[in-house]
């Protein structure tokens, strides 16, 4: 892992992934009245066929040190995706900003959408597996994902970006291997 203090010109510390990490895996409610000055949004950036970006609020988690989400495959996104799995997801927590940029695969692993399905529902979205085994369906979700089965996708970061919030403020970018 490369890192590159953005700060220095400010006389300021790289920040450190490692805690920003750990801030991550803390969680980051998503419910209104959850976090933030009301609730934390990701916003994930896909590209459109014309090369513009589309960036669209999500329900994303982070597990095992990725960004987790689901989306149907006829949504925007999930088209935008399949044609080129390159993306972005940003979130702004209490004590940084963060874009992590990287790639963005579907995950068909049966175990691992279980998985994926208990948190959504722990979290208090009522997933659950479809009948493939490899989806997820629900009685309802954002109207943006598009209608049942949605798919689970997992980002593998290339980069990230942190923008520090509170003392010591801070800004890195680190490029993962």
């Amino acid at each position: 892992m490369e890192t590159i203090n953005l700060a220095e010109l400010y006389d300021t510390d790289a920040m450190s992934w490692p805690e920003v990490r750990d801030r991550l895996d803390a969680g980051f409610p998503q419910e209104p009245g959850g976090g933030g000055p009301n609730r934390h949004t990701c916003w994930l950036t896909t590209l459109n066929p014309d090369g513009s970006p589309h960036v669209t609020g999500i329900g994303a988690l982070w597990v095992d040190g990725a960004f987790w989400f689901e989306t149907g495959k006829g949504s925007r996104k999930g088209r935008n995706l399949a044609r080129d799995p390159r993306c972005a997801m940003s979130l702004a927590i209490e004590e940084f900003d963060l874009v992590v940029e990287g790639i963005a695969e579907i995950v068909t692993d049966r175990a691992a959408v279980a998985d994926m399905a208990a948190r959504w529902a722990a979290g208090g979205w009522p997933a659950r597996v479809d009948d493939s085994g490899e989806a997820l369906t629900a009685d309802f979700s954002a109207q943006s994902a598009g209608r049942p089965p949605w798919h689970v996708y997992r980002i593998t970061a290339r980069t990230a970006t942190a923008l520090g919030t509170v003392e010591p403020f801070g800004a890195t970018r680190w490029r993962f291997d």
